[in-house]
């Protein structure tokens, strides 16, 4: 099997993180593998990578309702005054320039780098023909603010009855799934019901991942720490009504701290780098668990078709064998020692490529099959490529059914990369405990006799 070109997309990464995050770049290198992988399965083609299914930036989400503190809290704490579009979901973006620039949804859309890489094709498994319509939901927005340096912020547009619709659903549970860390203003809770019951969904589903902090925006306003609490465990009781129990809870109000949302802030990178380990092994794992099991079930299907009309041709040229043998004895012919060899290779030999023929045919009807279960599944490998790679000559002809490259060496190649992908979580754990140390260590030495706890 000849080897896979390594994607340009992966030496630019191994590059980035070169000297900045070894565990990331030995991810890059098992991306590396399964890549490879993929590609002797007929999955992806050779300029194509997987690790272009998570984003490398840490991502920033913010939720809110349809008053101004979320906006406001943005320009603040990026220290900016911007205008987004409160309908659009704008991706904050930094750039050195002084004057911001804002791109079209079918930048993000295009580019692999960023969120929203090829979205188009959700919207339109959701929406026929929204999927052209990506500057209605998206823009992208940079800023000159040192705050979004080597990060990004998704700015989601205001709950509002007039714009909400399955594509605003869509791209919104989107944008929770991918990000780190998810800013919900508490504003969000006070909409009508109905029009917040798909993010509050969201929201339980992803609870435990601690993605979430709760900003309770009393900015215009003087409030003590005792006065802060009490609101804090308000809306704590408040959320829990809505199955919503765990998470972080600021009180912002006028000369407060914007310490907790810092400290999450500065630790995004290994946010970002659990996540997309954690999307490393999901990839690895859906291989067997998804990409097997329905090629398995199509070759199986395929395998039906073609031998039921298989069957139907042979039950037609059985009946003109005893047609014929009414009108002339053709039977006997059967038990002659020569001749009856001689019909039945005959036989074998026009039936074997009719039987081919069928194959092919039926096979072009699964292909289109696989092509709108892959976008059903919202999975970047191409089914169709294992599917094709498993109709060669003798698996048309033998009973075969499960997909090529469904073995025991690939399963431990498999299982061998899972491996590793644990191995780096672990390397993230010890390093991640090694720079709290370090953290430490620094603080105490600045401040000796301050008791840390």
């Amino acid at each position: 099997m000849a080897d896979k070109t390594v994607s340009k997309h992966l030496i630019n990464l191994e590059k980035q993180f070169a000297t900045t995050d070894p565990v990331l770049q030995k991810t890059i290198k098992v991306f590396q593998e399964l890549d490879q992988f993929e590609f002797e399965m007929g999955l992806i083609d050779n300029d194509e990578t997987t690790a272009r299914k998570a984003s490398w930036w840490p991502l920033i989400s913010t939720l809110g309702g349809y008053s101004p503190a979320k906006s406001e809290f943005i320009n603040r704490y990026l220290g900016v005054n911007l205008h987004t579009a409160r309908h659009k979901f704008t991706v904050l973006q930094y750039t050195p320039q002084a004057t911001s620039a804002t791109l079209p949804g079918t930048a993000l859309d295009a580019d692999h780098r960023l969120p929203f890489y090829q979205i188009s094709r959700d919207i339109e498994q959701v929406v026929s023909g929204e999927g052209s319509r990506l500057n209605t939901y998206l823009e992208l927005l940079t800023v000159n603010s040192a705050i979004l340096k080597n990060k990004l912020v998704i700015d989601t547009p205001v709950l509002n009855p007039a714009t909400e619709n399955p594509v605003s659903a869509l791209l919104r549970k989107h944008v929770i799934d991918i990000s780190d860390l998810v800013l919900v203003f508490t504003d969000l809770f006070e909409a009508d019901a109905e029009l917040i019951s798909d993010a509050i969904t969201d929201i339980v589903e992803q609870q435990d991942s601690n993605k979430f902090i709760f900003v309770i925006d009393h900015s215009e306003i003087g409030l003590d720490a005792h006065k802060s609490q009490e609101i804090a465990a308000a809306w704590q009781r408040r959320l829990a009504e809505y199955g919503i129990y765990t998470g972080q809870f600021v009180v912002l109000s006028q000369g407060s701290s914007t310490q907790v949302i810092d400290q999450r802030i500065n630790n995004l990178n290994n946010d970002r780098s659990y996540r997309i380990l954690a999307k490393l092994e999901n990839s690895i794992r859906s291989i067997e668990d998804v990409i097997f099991e329905e090629v398995e079930t199509a070759i199986t299907l395929w395998k039906e078709r073609c031998n039921a009309s298989t069957l139907i041709i042979l039950g037609f040229v059985i009946m003109l064998v005893l047609f014929a043998e009414v009108a002339g004895g053709v039977l006997d012919m059967l038990f002659d020692p020569i001749i009856g060899p001689i019909i039945i290779v005959t036989v074998i030999a026009i039936l074997t490529p009719i039987h081919i023929m069928t194959s092919q045919f039926h096979g072009k009807l699964i292909i289109n099959q696989l092509h709108k279960r892959q976008k059903q599944l919202n999975i970047a490998e191409d089914l169709s490529g294992l599917f094709e790679k498993s109709l060669r000559f003798w698996r048309i002809l033998l009973p075969i059914n499960s997909p090529v490259g469904k073995n025991k060496k690939n399963r431990k190649r498999l299982a061998a990369m899972i491996e590793q992908t644990k191995d780096l979580v672990q390397a993230l754990n010890d390093q991640f405990s090694h720079n709290q140390l370090k953290d430490y260590h620094a603080q105490f030495e600045k401040n000796p006799n301050e008791d840390e706890f």
